[in-house]
């Protein structure tokens, strides 16, 4: 069985972490050990992580790292470089997994053709599910290679995005140089551009649910308006720092 090391990267995200975490005990089977990489909160972040990880009997281990500094790209290279599996899953905070998914992971990166893997992401909240926006991202993983990198599409290339859970094997992730730490968002898309170079991008036909506080922020119109803005201009080859301005931190 694989050693596989559950990397999620922090910051103020006291409200949903402990559930996320709780999930995380009840795997089955259990992750290796979870890295909660927080990049300077200033609620209950790290009081929830650390009293999680103190208790946690899930895994071989389970500890709390403060970042060197603020970027989910950062984050979560330190957390891979403190990893000791043979295989990285990055997840956010806010994001929710089967109690399968070790297994899953497992299955997946058995075929040794595939380099990385990611899940399909639904978006809900209190009493919501955004199917539209989910659908719509669902897609994404597969129309925006086609359209921008047809070449790699046809090689294997599929785009994850961040709420995906990605995972890939950890040899793998650092031979194509980790992530990115200069862009500021889109750093799993990034990933993947790199890492088709040594196998295929699967997207998993499963569920992890996502919350959907920047919908519910936005709007559903308008956060789909922007989150093809924002594709189509990376796809251009617009600099990621610059899309930022157009993709607010919400908490």
């Amino acid at each position: 069985m694989s050693r596989i090391s559950i990397i999620i990267p922090t910051l103020n995200e006291a409200e949903c972490l402990e559930r996320t975490l709780r999930q995380l005990s009840i795997l089955n089977p259990p992750a290796y050990e979870v890295l909660v990489v927080d990049g300077g909160s200033d609620d209950e972040t790290v009081a929830i992580a650390q009293r999680y990880c103190e208790t946690l009997d899930c895994c071989s281990q389970a500890r709390v790292i403060t970042a060197e500094g603020r970027g989910r790209s950062v984050q979560m290279n330190q957390g891979a470089e403190a990893a000791t599996g043979e295989i990285l899953c990055f997840l956010h905070a806010d994001t929710s997994v089967p109690d399968d998914l070790v297994a899953v992971i497992e299955r997946t990166l058995a075929d040794k053709t595939i380099a990385g893997g990611g899940f399909i992401s639904l978006m809900a909240g209190s009493g919501t599910t955004r199917w539209g926006v989910s659908l719509h991202n669902y897609l994404k993983t597969y129309y925006a290679p086609l359209i921008f990198r047809p070449y790699l599409f046809f090689k294997g290339l599929r785009l994850l995005f961040g709420d995906q859970v990605m995972f890939c094997r950890r040899a793998d992730f650092w031979a194509v140089g980790g992530f990115n730490s200069a862009i500021p968002i889109l750093e799993e898309a990034d990933l993947c551009l790199k890492l088709v170079q040594r196998g295929r991008i699967y997207q998993v036909n499963r569920i992890v649910q996502s919350s959907d506080r920047r919908v519910a922020h936005w709007g559903s119109l308008k956060a789909t308006g922007i989150y093809l803005y924002i594709g189509f201009l990376w796809g251009l080859g617009v600099s990621p720092t610059y899309l930022k301005q157009f993709y607010e931190d919400i908490r």
